[in-house]
């Protein structure tokens, strides 16, 4: 994904909803960071009100420049929600990424190293078809960047049968946390170890589908991977 445009500030102005009211010193509001953390995550949680009661639910997302993109079948029921009225649908949308399990000498200050991002806004239906292709595509290159051009695109019926939903990046925050323990200096001579277990996601190597010919190769952009 693009990174922020030459125009733009290099943060996003707080707000109520993005100051944290713990841990203040953990939140960032820079876009590059924004956008760097939403850019390394697959699945984020949209969550919205339904019938008077909070649901949350684990979607696929790509980010465009200053907007984000969710997907799903025009069936779905926050999919319909962001196009039954004018103002759209209000959400938040969060990503978080667990770099590493940080053990204390007390259970109380065990903890986790990590990354995140909240998002608050209302969220659109897409009707535009060229922007509804262009989000499409960006979900797949998300996923496998160049992807999109490495496969056949949504035909008419299967573009009939998918809704996209776009929320702009104006009322966002990041919050992360790095680094060991803050064990209480009277615990520190305790017997117990204390640390950072270190998390990272690792990709196999390309298992191709059965029914694939063996003279197609793996493309490059596979073997490439991290």
């Amino acid at each position: 994904m693009e990174s922020a445009m030459p125009d733009l500030p290099e943060a996003y102005e707080p707000t109520a909803r993005t100051e944290p009211t713990r841990a203040r010193e953990r939140a960032s509001y820079d876009r590059e960071l924004v956008h760097s953390i939403l850019d390394q995550a697959y699945v984020c949680h949209l969550g919205f009100v339904r019938d008077g009661a909070p649901v949350v639910l684990p979607t696929l997302f790509a980010r465009v420049g200053e907007t984000l993109y969710v997907h799903g079948s025009t069936g779905s029921r926050p999919l319909r929600m962001t196009g039954e009225a004018d103002p759209g649908l209000p959400v938040c949308l969060t990503v978080t990424h667990v770099d590493g399990l940080v053990l204390a000498r007390s259970a109380f200050h065990h903890s986790l190293n990590y990354r995140s991002v909240v998002v608050h806004g209302t969220a659109h239906q897409v009707t535009d078809p060229a922007e509804k292709r262009t989000a499409l595509d960006a979900l797949v290159d998300h996923a496998v960047p160049g992807r999109s051009t490495d496969s056949r695109p949504a035909n008419a019926k299967e573009l009939a049968a998918t809704a996209v939903a776009r929320l702009d990046l104006r009322e966002v925050s990041a919050k992360t946390r790095t680094g060991g323990p803050n064990d209480e200096l009277t615990d520190l001579t305790l017997p117990y170890w204390a640390g950072v277990i270190p998390v990272a996601t690792e990709y196999g190597a390309a298992i191709p589908a059965a029914d694939l010919s063996d003279a197609t190769p793996v493309p490059s952009y596979l073997t490439g991977r991290p």
